[in-house]
């Protein structure tokens, strides 16, 4: 059996037990290595917090020591909400559909970033540090068992929440910055526009959203027998079959997330996309349910959206 049916057929099984989130954690984990912080991981989370943070600069109009953000999708790592506090952020909020977050988890991110920062390796990242919060962080790793995870993320101005996106306790005009990494591809398109909705919201009328999208299979990321346009070839009733309630795909393509917005309402000041391959299209027989798009449109692999 191949590596990536193998994975969606035990997250399948995974969605249907107790406990489901752990258990497919602790799959992850000891068999598919996908939540262990490698410097791959580390990379693209970094680099994600510099191009929001550039975005962010680019059109918002509040300065970082006065402005709050908003994280859609926690996630395992709290990387980018430490580089935007690193950065001299007042406020973070960052929200998930459950609670991921360890102390031993945050403590790693932490080490790590200041691994990065005494070698030189966080200034192509984060430029500007401000120096009291990063002897903060510092003090926190040096004596991590004197602080809770709650107390850590009140020291780095970060709350951490379990809330429903579609329904969000903020008042409107919130946020200066929302942002989001891989996680728009996880929700279906009806739960996205809902999502979408309560960002224009909350919003302030002079911030910024920048949101970056992954749009491969992403069971191609374990399984290298397959192209990341894998997954296009199936009907919408095939691919609900094979999709899971663990790690669900939406399989939009950027098209489709283009005319969400305009059909929100949310004007796009820039698109930043990555064209993907179009020899490993041209190896799928993509079928019609995807939509009737040119391969260019249809090959596009990743993409920053920024309204």
């Amino acid at each position: 059996m191949a590596k990536w049916w193998l994975k969606a057929v035990v997250q399948k099984a995974i969605s249907f037990l107790p406990q489901r989130e752990r258990v497919n954690f602790l799959f992850q984990r000891y068999v598919t290595r996908g939540v262990a912080l490698t410097d791959e991981h580390l990379g693209y989370k970094l680099e994600a917090a510099r191009d929001h943070l550039a975005y962010y600069r680019k059109y918002g109009t509040v300065p970082p020591g006065q402005a709050t953000a908003l994280e859609l999708g926690t996630g395992w790592y709290p990387i980018v909400p430490t580089l935007l506090y690193l950065a001299g952020f007042s406020r973070i909020v960052s929200i998930d559909i459950r609670n991921w977050m360890s102390r031993d988890r945050q403590l790693l991110a932490f080490t790590r970033i200041l691994d990065y920062h005494d070698r030189g390796l966080l200034q192509p990242y984060l430029d500007q540090v401000d120096a009291t919060r990063l002897e903060a962080l510092r003090e926190i790793a040096r004596d991590p068992d004197r602080y809770t995870v709650r107390e850590v993320n009140a020291r780095l101005r970060l709350e951490a929440r379990i809330m429903d996106a579609t329904r969000l306790d903020f008042a409107d005009d919130s946020f200066d910055l929302i942002c989001s990494n891989n996680t728009f591809e996880h929700v279906y398109p009806e739960v996205l526009r809902d999502i979408l909705r309560e960002f224009k919201r909350v919003v302030k009328p002079t911030g910024v959203m920048s949101h970056f999208v992954d749009l491969s299979d992403h069971f191609a990321h374990l399984d290298p027998g397959i192209t990341i346009y894998n997954f296009l070839q199936f009907s919408h009733r095939q691919w609900a079959l094979i999709d899971n309630e663990i790690q669900p795909q939406n399989r939009l393509r950027w098209p489709d997330y283009c005319r969400m917005y305009a059909e929100l309402g949310i004007p796009v000041r820039e698109e930043n996309v990555r064209p993907g391959s179009l020899a490993d299209l041209h190896t799928v027989a993509v079928h019609p349910d995807i939509g009737n798009y040119p391969p260019e449109q249809l090959a596009v692999s990743h993409g920053y959206l920024i309204s």
